[in-house]
C-alpha cells in the first residue's frame, strides 16, 4: 500500500478511536489525519493528536487531495438513512475507496479492529439499524464449552463463527463437506485471532457428511460437543426442485443423524437454523426445512439436550442470494432479471440474524420454535433499481431490468406464519415464539420411514430407490408440496 495514503475515519466514537489507535501503530497502512463527525461538541477538539473536522458534509469535499485517500467509516450503529447520506457525502466529493466497520464492532461491545473493516457495499445501506445486543454477555451459555457448526463454510454458518470467537469457547468445530469453503473460514477466524478479535479458542476444521450416520455418531463421539449450531443444508429452490432426493437425504436425514448423536453423546444445547421457506412448503427444499423443524422439536423429549429451532427470512449478502447475483449482472452491463414485478421477499443483514440465532441459543427453551423479527418485506425490483443506483447507474436507461417468471419451487411472496401458527412475544427484542393452534396432524416418524427407502437402497423396495415420483406423492400425501402448478410460469418478457 502506498505510505502517502491519507485516512479520514467517519465517527470519533469509541470505534473510531480504537481503530485510529491502530491504524497509528501500523503506518504502512497510511497516516490517519482526521476524524469527520457531526458532533458539535467535538468538531475542533483533538483526540490523541487527531483532529476532528465537521459537520461531514461540509468538510468532506475539502479534504481529499489524492486519488488514494480513503475513508473508513466506524459508526457501527449508525442508522441506515445515516449511512446512506455518508456513503453519498463521500462518493460525490471523490473518494474512491470508502470502508466500513460492519455491525459485528457495535455488537462486540465497540471493539474494533483494522481486519474487521471491508469495503461498503449494499447490504450495508439497506433495511434498518441492528439490534443491539452485548454478545460477551449472550454468549455465556458457551464459555469454557465445545461448540460445533455445521455448515460453517456457508454464509450464516461463518458468521456465527465470526461471532462466536467472542464467547470464550474452549473449543469451535468447523464442521462441512467443502474443503475449500472450510479452509477459507479457518484461515480467516485465525486470522482475526491474531489481530485482537475475540478470544482464544482452538479452532478445529472437520471435513465429513451429514448423511453418513455411522461418520457423524463417530466424529460426534469424539468431538464431544457441549453445543451445536446446525446451518448445513441444501438451500437453492430450483436446484433442489431439479434434485429433490439429494434435499431430502441431506437436509433430512443428515439432520435425522445429527440430532441421534447430540442425544446419544450429551450435547446440551442443539440449535436449529430454519427458513420462511418451511411454511407452508411450495418446493421440496421448503418441505425438507419443514420436516427438519419437526424433528428438532420433537427430539425434545428425549434426552437432556436442550432443543430449539429459530426461524428467519432472507438474508443480504449470502452465497447464491439475489444481491450477489444483481451485482454480477450489472458488472457485465445487465440485465438484471427478476421474477417478476411485484414479488416481495423478507431481509435482514447476516450479522443480525446471526446475532439473534446466538442470543436465542442461551435463552431459548426447549422444544420451542421461534421467529426473528424480520420487519416488512421489501420488493425485489425496488431492491435491485437501488443496486443499480449504487454501482454509479440509472435503472432502464442504462440498466435494464427483465422479468423472467418464477423459476421452479418459487412462490410470489413467503411467509413467516401458517395459518396453524400464532406469534407470541419473548422478553428479547425481535425474538418471538410461535405456538401452533393445534398438534400436528401426522406422525413425523412414520412420514421419514416412507421416505427413508428413496434415499438409502433397501433391498425389499428397489424400486423407491431415487424415485422422484413416488417422493413428490409422498409430499403431496402430508401436504408438504403444492397441489397446484405454478401460476407464474418461466417465461421471458413479452
Amino acid at each position: 500500500m502506498e505510505k502517502s495514503k491519507r485516512l479520514y475515519i467517519i465517527g470519533a466514537g469509541f470505534a473510531g478511536r480504537t481503530l485510529a489507535n491502530e491504524l497509528s501503530s501500523k503506518a504502512i497502512f497510511g497516516e490517519v489525519v482526521a476524524f469527520l463527525d457531526d458532533d458539535a461538541q467535538i468538531i475542533g477538539r483533538k483526540i490523541d493528536g487527531i483532529p476532528v473536522l465537521g459537520p461531514i458534509k461540509d468538510v468532506a469535499f475539502l479534504l481529499r487531495t489524492n486519488p488514494a485517500d480513503e475513508a473508513i467509516i466506524a459508526i457501527p450503529d449508525a442508522e441506515k438513512e445515516y449511512l446512506k447520506e455518508i456513503y453519498s457525502i463521500l462518493k460525490n466529493a471523490g473518494f474512491l475507496k470508502i470502508r466500513i466497520l460492519p455491525d459485528i464492532s457495535q455488537i462486540i461491545e465497540g471493539d474494533a479492529h483494522l481486519i474487521q473493516t471491508r469495503s461498503i457495499d449494499l447490504q450495508d445501506l439497506l433495511g434498518r439499524k441492528p439490534v443491539t445486543i452485548n454478545l460477551k454477555e449472550s454468549l455465556s451459555y458457551v464459555r469454557g464449552k465445545r461448540v460445533l457448526v455445521t455448515g460453517a463454510g456457508g454464509s450464516i454458518g461463518s458468521e456465527l463463527c465470526r461471532q462466536l470467537l467472542s464467547g470464550g469457547a474452549a473449543r469451535l468445530y468447523l464442521l462441512g463437506h467443502g474443503e475449500n469453503s472450510i479452509y477459507q473460514i479457518d484461515r480467516e477466524l485465525h486470522l482475526l485471532q491474531e489481530e485482537g478479535v475475540g478470544e482464544k479458542a482452538a479452532i478445529v476444521p472437520v471435513i465429513g457428511e451429514l448423511k453418513d450416520a455411522d461418520y457423524i455418531d463417530y466424529i460426534m463421539s469424539q468431538l464431544k460437543a457441549d453445543v451445536i449450531f446446525h446451518t448445513a443444508a441444501y438451500k437453492h429452490v430450483p436446484m433442489m426442485e431439479a434434485n429433490p432426493v439429494a434435499a431430502i437425504e441431506n437436509n433430512v436425514l443428515g439432520t435425522e443423524n445429527l440430532i441421534n448423536s447430540a442425544v446419544k453423546h450429551g450435547v446440551k444445547h442443539f440449535v436449529h437454523i430454519s427458513t420462511d421457506k418451511a411454511v407452508d412448503p411450495a418446493s421440496v427444499y421448503g418441505a425438507s426445512k419443514y420436516i427438519c423443524e419437526r424433528l428438532v422439536l420433537d427430539a425434545a423429549k428425549k434426552g437432556e439436550t436442550n432443543f430449539v429451532a429459530v426461524r428467519f427470512g432472507n438474508v443480504l449478502g449470502s452465497r447464491g442470494s439475489i444481491v450477489p447475483l444483481f451485482q454480477q449482472q450489472i458488472d457485465k452491463g445487465g440485465p438484471v432479471t427478476i421474477t417478476h414485478p411485484d414479488i416481495c421477499r423478507y431481509f435482514m443483514t447476516i450479522s443480525e440474524a446471526c446475532s439473534l440465532v446466538l442470543k436465542t441459543g442461551g435463552v431459548g427453551e426447549n422444544g420451542c420454535l421461534y421467529l426473528l423479527d424480520m420487519g416488512e418485506p421489501v420488493r425485489i425490483r425496488d431492491l435491485a433499481e437501488q443496486l443499480i443506483r449504487f454501482s454509479g447507474y440509472e435503472p432502464e436507461t442504462e440498466i435494464k431490468i427483465e422479468y423472467v417468471g418464477l423459476r421452479p419451487g418459487e412462490r410470489m411472496n413467503e411467509s413467516l406464519l401458517s395459518s396453524e401458527e400464532v406469534p407470541a412475544l419473548t422478553d428479547y427484542s425481535r425474538i418471538l415464539r410461535i405456538n401452533r393452534k393445534e398438534p400436528l396432524s401426522f406422525d413425523i416418524n412414520t412420514l421419514l420411514e416412507e421416505l427413508r427407502p428413496i434415499c438409502r437402497l433397501n433391498p425389499n423396495k428397489p424400486e423407491s430407490y431415487r424415485c422422484i415420483e413416488l417422493l413428490k406423492n409422498i409430499l403431496l400425501k402430508y401436504k408438504l408440496y403444492p397441489l397446484t402448478p405454478n401460476p407464474y410460469p418461466l417465461t421471458p418478457n413479452p
